[in-house]
Order: structure tokens, then C-alpha cells, then sequence
């Protein structure tokens, strides 16, 4: 028995326009028919394990337990990093929070935006890294190397252990290229996963002994920790002192501890978008298409239509991808430079890396369809039983037609319920809430109009997601 610990944190921006701050792509469907998230948890079936415990950014916490709840995991805790401090700090907060009882499992770390296509043998690897992990050692999985990759860090096998695994002799930076052939040629390297397992102490006196601060700070920061349903926020202003720092630096690198697990599982990290088109299927041209494409005469391209028709004629090894408010075009040998689009985008204060036009809620969603000056036009989701904020506004009025289900409207002092084709309007200042009652989604048209229409004139009154 084991404890999963998905770490769900990262923006990956080198996947935009479909990857943004607010929802990156571990929440993203971009291999399959479901999320990075899913795909992870989904790998878990057939192991014997315990409910996971996600670690995540606090701005992702109802993403996370929406595509948990999807995935069938119900009330398991997520674990909210007040800001983002790498991966030995996630992991120190995950392994004090799995002795927090008094009890010392394995804890198996996997990040939640990896691809494993071998699932059998993945699971065949966890059954190796166990062996070692309940020896006392610091395991990593090593990903057995089908091509000189510079884009990867590499772990250098030592002596055997046993029939499950090696000696971590030593880590390498991403290399260049030669120096890639060479590790390839020579066989006993492999590319370094970011997947783990250990017992929780044994990491714990690791880090200890390598990384004291890491552990001082993740220690006070969990000392205050508030618990809200199966939320758990460490105490941020003790968090906020703690290094940054891999997981890598901090301990595997310094530990005698240390064993790798070679894995052969068909893992690919989805880091790019060339790394998608590596997945997909593919045409008789090299073509891999997702959504409305048409081609002519293309090669090797991988284009993505999220909203529209797209078609191309004529090209190859292109990256064309199309959503609701951005589109991108690249070949695919310099999709690792889009992170720079993402930073002009930052640079120039725009919000195109930030959020979709179609924005997610713990009670819903909503679609930004149309705006201009002094007015702007949602589609707004509100899905059974959920209720928005009371709530009030400075700078705007908004009207509401109901397109489908109830709506129970609190304005002021009065209590409405609207159904199909009726519709109110709430003033500038008016004090309002807004529930979906029925048992099916309720799906309306709100029109703002106003001098300010940003979403940060939102004065919430009372919430029950805890965000006032």
C-alpha cells in the first residue's frame, strides 16, 4: 500500500494559446479524450494504493476537485501551495501531511502532466521501485532513452541492485547534442523522469539532512494549517519564506540513497507541441489533426481547431493552433520558443495567457461572447445545486434572460425565479445572488453595461467557496 502524490502545480506555458495561468494543461485535454489530470489517476487503477493527495496552486483548487470528482475521486485532499517554491518544497509539504497521524507510507510522486502509454509496465516499474523504496532507498524512475534528447535531464545508472534497479551514479544537465548521442550510445543513461517513490520519513530525514531550510519552513507553514472540506492551506506568510528549490537539487543529487528504476513505458512529458504530434495518430502524411481541419498538400504538420474551420495548403512541419481568442502558427522544430509569446503577452499587460475566453468557476463557467465600449456580453453555465456569490457592483448594471433551466434570483430584499425566455435586471450597487435550483444546467445571457466591466469589481458579500 501506497500513498499517490500528484503534483498538479506549473503554468506549461511552451503549450499556449490552450495552456494559460488559469487553466494550464495538466487540466487541459490535449492527448486522448480526457485530461493530464485524469490520465494520471486513471494509471492508479489496478495498483494497491491509497486516495491520492494532489498538490496544487491555490488559484487551481476547483479545477482540481471538479476533474477529480469526474475521475470518480471524491472528498481526497488537496493540498494548496500558497505560491509556487518547486518541487522539494510540494513534496515536503506531502510527506509531513502523510505523517501527520502518526502513520509512514510510500509515497509515490508523479507529476500530473506526463503521458504513459504502457500502463502495464508502468505498473510493472512501481512494483520494482516498492521493493527498493521499503529497503530505505530515494527511488527514481528512469526513462529508458529512444533518442539523443537535449531537452532532458539524464540520470547515469551505477551498480545494480538486485533485479530491480541501479545506483544512482550520478545526474546530468540537458546536454547538448553530441554529448546526447553519447549517453544514448553508451546505455547506461536515462532521462530523468520526475517521478518518485520513498518512505515519507526517509525523504523527510533527507531533506533534513541536505535542505534543513526547505524543511523548517514547510514544517511552521504546515503547523498552521486550515482545513476547508478536504482543501488544506498551509500558512502562507511561513511558506513564503521557504527556499526554492527541485527535489533534484535538494536531496537526489546529494543523498547515498538514491536508486533509479529504468522504465520503458511509452512516457513522453508533453512539453511541447511537438511532442503532441509525436502522440497523435497520424495520416499517410504526417498529419495530425484534432477538431475541424481540412488539407492540401501538407506534411507533417499538427494542427489543433478548437472553434473554427481550419485549413492549410501546402505546408509542412508547421504547429497551427486555434482557440476561441488566439491562434498560433510555428514550425515544430521552434515550439520550445512560444514561451516568449507568453512573455510579450505578460510584458504588454494583455490577459490572452492568463485565462480563455471561456472561464471556469467551482460553480460553473462562463463565455465571454461579445464586448465593446461600456458593455460587455457572458454566457453563463451554473451547474445543479451551485449558487454564485452575494454579491454587489461599483461600476456596472446586468440584465439576465434565461436561455434553459430555473434560476432562483436574489435582488435586495426579493427572491425571483425565472425560467426559460424570462428575464430581470439587476441595478448598479444592487446587492444579488444567483442559483441554479433544478437538476439540469441553467444557462443564461448576462449583458453588463457600465463605465468599469473588469472581473475585479466583484464585492462578495458571502460565499460558499470561501472566496470572500
Amino acid at each position: 500500500m501506497f500513498v499517490p502524490v500528484i503534483m498538479a502545480g506549473g503554468m506549461g506555458t511552451r503549450l499556449w494559446p490552450v495552456s494559460r495561468e488559469h487553466y494550464p494543461k495538466q487540466f487541459c485535454t490535449l492527448v486522448g479524450d480526457t485530461t493530464m489530470l485524469q490520465q494520471t489517476m486513471a494509471r492508479l487503477a489496478g495498483l494497491d494504493c491509497a486516495a491520492p493527495l494532489t498538490v496544487c496552486n491555490e488559484e487551481h483548487r476547483f479545477l482540481a476537485a471538479e476533474q477529480l470528482r469526474l475521475a470518480g475521486i471524491e472528498k481526497s485532499p488537496i493540498l494548496l501551495e500558497p505560491m509556487g517554491r518547486n518541487t522539494a518544497p510540494a513534496i515536503t509539504l506531502a510527506a509531513l501531511q502523510a505523517t501527520a497521524k502518526g502513520e509512514d507510507p510510500l509515497l509515490l510522486v508523479m507529476p500530473a502532466d506526463h503521458l504513459i502509454q504502457n500502463v502495464p509496465a508502468f505498473h510493472e516499474g512501481v512494483a520494482k521501485a516498492q521493493i527498493l523504496a521499503n529497503e530505505g532507498r530515494l527511488v527514481t524512475f528512469g526513462i529508458v532513452p529512444t533518442s539523443p534528447e537535449t531537452g532532458f535531464g539524464y540520470i547515469r545508472r551505477g551498480e545494480r541492485i538486485g533485479e530491480t534497479g541501479f545506483v544512482v551514479s550520478g545526474f546530468a544537465e540537458k546536454p547538448d547534442l553530441a554529448t546526447a548521442q553519447a549517453y544514448l550510445k553508451d546505455g547506461g543513461y536515462d532521462w530523468n523522469s520526475g517521478m518518485f517513490m520513498f518512505r515519507a520519513s526517509i525523504y523527510l530525514d533527507a531533506i533534513h539532512t541536505h535542505a534543513p531550510a526547505i524543511l523548517d519552513a514547510c514544517k511552521a507553514a504546515m503547523a498552521g494549517v486550515e482545513s476547508d472540506d478536504y482543501f488544506l492551506r498551509p500558512e502562507r506568510e511561513a511558506f513564503k519564506a521557504c527556499p526554492a528549490d527541485s527535489i533534484d537539487y535538494a536531496v537526489m543529487e546529494k543523498t547515498d540513497r538514491a536508486a533509479v528504476v529504468p522504465l520503458d513505458a511509452g512516457w513522453n512529458d508533453i512539453g511541447s507541441w511537438s511532442a503532441i504530434w509525436e502522440t497523435q495518430s497520424k495520416d499517410a502524411n504526417g498529419n495530425a489533426f484534432t477538431g475541424d481541419v481540412l488539407q492540401v498538400s501538407s506534411k507533417n504538420s499538427i494542427v489543433s481547431a478548437q472553434k473554427r474551420l481550419v485549413a492549410i495548403v501546402g505546408v509542412e512541419d508547421l504547429v497551427v493552433v486555434e482557440t476561441a481568442d488566439a491562434v498560433l502558427v510555428a514550425r515544430r522544430d521552434a515550439v520550445q520558443n512560444v514561451k516568449e509569446i507568453v512573455g510579450q503577452l505578460k510584458a504588454a499587460n494583455r490577459t490572452e495567457h492568463v485565462d480563455h475566453r471561456r472561464v471556469y468557476r467551482p460553480w460553473g463557467d462562463y463565455d465571454s461572447i461579445d464586448f465593446g465600449n461600456r458593455y460587455q456580453v457572458k454566457r453563463i453555465t451554473v451547474k445543479p445545486g451551485a449558487r454564485l456569490s452575494v454579491q454587489k457592483h461599483h461600476h456596472r448594471a446586468e440584465h439576465w434572460v434565461v436561455v434553459r433551466g430555473t434560476a432562483r434570483v436574489l435582488k435586495g430584499e426579493e427572491t425571483i425565479m425565472l425560467t426559460e425566455n424570462q428575464s430581470t435586471y439587476i441595478p448598479l450597487g444592487e446587492i444579488h445572488a444567483l442559483e441554479n435550483p433544478g437538476k439540469i444546467p441553467l444557462e443564461l445571457i448576462e449583458v453588463q453595461s457600465g463605465s468599469y466591466l473588469g472581473e475585479d469589481d466583484i464585492i462578495r458579500l458571502e460565499d460558499r467557496y470561501g472566496r470572500t
